[in-house]
C-alpha cells in the first residue's frame, strides 16, 4: 500500500517528487507509487554531480527486477548531489521513497519551473486515472 503523498514537496507527471530546500536547492526522488510500479530496485544509475540538465531530461537509470526506467529532471539545472548510499543500497527507493530514497539534489536553474509541478492532491488525482 503506498504512502499518502506528502504536502511539504511537488510532483512530476513523471513520479517524480521535488522538495525544495532553504538553500533555494531542490532534493529529488521516485514517487512511491512509482517505485511500487518498478517492484524490487536492484540497482540505480546516479547522475554525475555537476551535471545540467534540461527539465524533462532522463537524469538518472533505476532497475528493477521487473524493469529499467528513467528517471526525469523535474527541474532544469545542475546536478549538486546525489544520494551515494544507493549505490549499496538501491533497495532505499522502495523502503523509503519519500526520505533515505532520494536520488539528486539539483540547484534549479529557473525557479519558476516549480510552478508548473502538481500539488500532491493533483498528482493523487493523476494517479487515480492512472489506475482506471
Amino acid at each position: 500500500m503506498s504512502k499518502p503523498n506528502s504536502s511539504d514537496r511537488l510532483y512530476s507527471k513523471d513520479h517524480e517528487w521535488v522538495q525544495s530546500q532553504a538553500d533555494g536547492s531542490a532534493v529529488v526522488g521516485i514517487t512511491d507509487y512509482a517505485q511500487e510500479m518498478l517492484t524490487d530496485i536492484v540497482f540505480v544509475e546516479l547522475p554525475d554531480v555537476g551535471r545540467v540538465v534540461a527539465k524533462g531530461e532522463a537524469m538518472a537509470v533505476v532497475e528493477s527486477v521487473k524493469s529499467v526506467s528513467d528517471v526525469y529532471a523535474p527541474l532544469g539545472g545542475e546536478i549538486i548531489d546525489v544520494n551515494r548510499a544507493l549505490e549499496d543500497k538501491p533497495e532505499l527507493i522502495n523502503s523509503d521513497a519519500f526520505g533515505e530514497g532520494w536520488i539528486a539534489k539539483i540547484q534549479p536553474a529557473d525557479p519558476e519551473e516549480m510552478a508548473a509541478l502538481l500539488s500532491a492532491v493533483d498528482y493523487d488525482a493523476l494517479i487515480q486515472q492512472e489506475k482506471h
